[in-house]
Parts: C-alpha cells; structure tokens; sequence
C-alpha cells in the first residue's frame, strides 16, 4: 500500500531542481520534466520516482515476457528503460557492435518514493512508510542547497565516424534505398570521451536549461546515467487508448524572428522532410494496428510543425483503441523499436543499419517511461542524450537521421551535427 499527501507549491519551477538534487542521495533515479511544455497528452509537469524497492535487470532474451510477468505481478508505479537491443527479442537479429558502456538491455524499478507535480500541487506518495517520513524528505527538499559540485576533467569528445566515412555509409544506404530493400533508414554515430569524469547533475541542468524539451530525463542506476533532452513522445497508454508521436523532419532555430520563420517554413513544406514524417506515420499505424480494436487507428495530426529552443521539429500523432486481448507489455513489444529511429519497412532497416552503424545503440533509441499502478504507461524516445559510465569513466551520445531517396549526404551530415549541437555545448562547458 501506498501513503499519498498533497502540498501546495508555491515555486513549481524551483522545486523541480530541488527534487532532482534530493534525489541525488538514492542508488536509482528517475526524474521526469516537461518544461511547461503544452501538449494535451500529459500527465504531470514533473514526476521524480527513487529508491527501489524491487527491480528487474535483464538482457534482451526473454525481456519482454519478463518484463510482462514483473508488470502484472507489482501492479503498481514502475520506472525504467527499453534499450534499442531488445529489437533482439521480438525480431531474429544480433547485436555484436562496440558497447563502451555496458548498461543492461532492460531495466525498471518499483520506487519507494513518488513525487508527482501537476501545476502548483505535489502528491507525494510512499511505499509502506509513515506519514512522519514523508513530512521530513519534504522539509529536506524544499530546503535543499546544491551540493559541491564534481570536478569534472577537460573532455576530449570524438567522432566515431569520420565524415567520409559518414557519407560513404550514406551512399550505400541509398544503394539500398535505390535497389527497393528500403524506403528509408535512420543511421546514426556515436560521439564518445574515454577517461571523463563529469557531475552529471551539473551537465543535465545545463543541458536541460539550453534545450527545455518536453521529455526530459535524469536517469540513474548505480553508477550508470542518461541525461536527455527528448523531445519526442514513443508510446503512452491511457485506458484503452495508445498514442504514438514520432519526429521526423527537424530545422535550425535562428535568433532573428524573419530568419527563424522562414527555416519554419521551409521545414514545414520540404517533400523530403514531409516524406520522411509520413513514411514512419504509415508504419506506426501498422504497429498500433497489431493490438488495435478493428478500425480505430487514426492519424490525429500529420506532419505539424513545432518549435522547441534548439530546433523546429515536425511532430505527427497517431492513436488506436487496444483490443482488451492485450496486456499493456504487448503494445510496446509490438511497436518496438520506435519507427522513428529504425526506418521502412522496420525489420530491413534494421538489418541493415546493424551493419553500417560502428557501435551498439545500447540505450540511445531506445524509451524511458513508468507504468501506473492501473497498467498505464507513458515512454520517451532516447536522443539528445548523453549516457555515462561513472564505472569505466565513458561518456557517449548519438545522434541521426533519416536516410530517403531525396536525400543529400552532405545535408544529412549537417543534420546529424546540428542535433550534436547541445550535447557537444554541455560537455565542453
């Protein structure tokens, strides 16, 4: 059983930093921010979920079954991640690619403290502990003082792939593309530091302070964090209803209104951009249609345009009604990975991204999210992120993009750079 209380927050924007300092004192972390973002979808402005009660770690074989058994067995809030390289489990695939930070294929936690923020009021709610404990984590927060801070070390971040490389791999992509094995495929590279030591705290508010994204993420097990500034909703469910919403299309932001209205613009009616958006739609209309009641699949919103600090991004938004049949674990074993970040048709894709790509994925790609106590749930996509390894002192991110016929090498570098942009910014601050 869960004890629940409500507080009335005067500073709703300030007590997010004190909670994702608090929490700093806890092995697991999952701190949840939508920057006041609008989007008629939410749930909560900010959710922080610590200290497990129980979890499950898993690699990718079996993990979705698992992970089902674990889900209706709590029934109860559970927090964590999918990692792209559970596509192992649900289609015959390998991942044998370099993985400089060796996180678990699949990991969630039954937290014994929930903190959830929804305008001015906080329900806090504790797993099988007294209302006396609950009153003093709160003064402790709401009188937090940031800590002394890590000293982090110069970080000499590097490209995995060279840009020739990049566009070679680029050109042999559209061979594909050109021979009919795919309509589209999302490549991806790595950028990585090798002997870092960084706060990562330090580097998540900054990193979240630059990009005020919609889903936004400090993550921690142990020793291993992601610090993310997504932007794109994966999955959610609430009751019967799924709701997809991918990103496909992104643009620069300029400071200059004229100039920034017209990268908008162009974002908004550029037919590649438009071709990827609508491609992945297509297929995640297939996915959603897997556990979706005959007919109810339906393209809310296709290909609008929204702006975020970094860049413009084109958003659309599909939903189905789920065939009771289902469990909530099927919708996202049927859906995963995201389209947005495999290509079309999925599987093709992903074959052959496996093969150009030079590392494993690991968690980028992959969804952070929780489930409620009722079987629902809500999961971001991992990019705009930075994965650490405090253990072997390995920092990482990726970024990537779209590859269709319509596409430019040269241009899907700029792309890929442009998206860099913020992660490159905080770790060399």
């Amino acid at each position: 059983m869960r004890t629940s209380i409500y507080k009335i927050i005067e500073e709703p924007i300030a007590l997010k930093q004190q909670l994702v300092g608090w929490g700093q004192q806890f092995r697991e972390i999952t701190f949840l921010d939508s920057n006041s973002f609008s989007d008629e979808y939410s749930n909560f402005d900010c959710v922080l979920a610590v200290d497990a009660f129980t979890s499950i770690k898993t690699d990718y074989h079996n993990a979705f079954e698992d992970l089902k058994q674990y889900q209706q067995t709590a029934k109860d809030w559970l927090f964590g991640y999918l990692a792209y390289d559970l596509k192992n489990d649900v289609e015959h695939l390998e991942s044998n690619k370099f993985d400089g930070l060796d996180f678990p294929d699949l990991f969630f936690f039954q937290p014994k403290k929930i903190f959830l923020l929804k305008g001015n009021q906080l329900e806090i709610q504790y797993l099988k502990m007294c209302d006396d404990e609950i009153e003093e984590d709160f003064e402790s927060i709401i009188n937090f003082a940031k800590q002394d801070t890590i000293t982090s070390n110069t970080i000499a971040v590097q490209q995995r792939i060279s840009k020739q490389s990049y566009l070679d791999k680029v050109v042999k992509l559209l061979e594909h593309i050109h021979q009919g094995d795919v309509y589209e495929a999302n490549f991806c590279m790595e950028f990585f530091a090798q002997n870092a030591k960084i706060d990562p705290l330090e580097k998540f508010l900054k990193l979240n302070e630059i990009s005020q994204a919609p889903f936004t993420v400090f993550f921690k097990n142990n020793k291993q964090f992601l610090l993310s500034a997504s932007p794109e909703r994966y999955l959610k469910k609430e009751k019967e209803i799924l709701i997809s919403q991918p990103i496909k299309g992104t643009s620069k932001r300029f400071a200059d209104p004229v100039e920034d209205e017209i990268s908008k613009n162009n974002l908004e009616q550029d037919p590649k951009e438009r071709a990827e958006n609508i491609m992945i739609t297509d297929l995640v209309r297939n996915d959603l249609s897997h556990t979706a009641q005959k007919a109810t699949v339906e393209v809310k919103e296709l290909c609008g345009i929204y702006s975020f600090l970094q860049v413009h991004q084109m958003i659309s938004t599909i939903t189905s009604k789920m065939d009771p049949k289902y469990a909530a674990v099927d919708a996202l074993r049927t859906t995963f990975p995201m389209g947005s970040m495999t290509g079309a048709p999925k599987y093709a894709a992903m074959r052959i991204i496996e093969k150009l790509e030079e590392t494993k994925r690991g968690l980028y790609s992959g969804a952070v999210g929780y489930f409620t106590p009722d079987g629902d749930f809500d999961f971001n996509v991992v990019i705009r992120g930075i994965l650490y390894n405090e253990a072997n002192e390995y920092v990482s991110f990726s970024v990537g993009s779209a590859i269709t016929s319509l596409s430019v090498p040269e241009k899907e570098y700029e792309e890929c750079l442009l998206k860099a942009k913020a992660m490159l910014e905080v770790l060399q601050q």
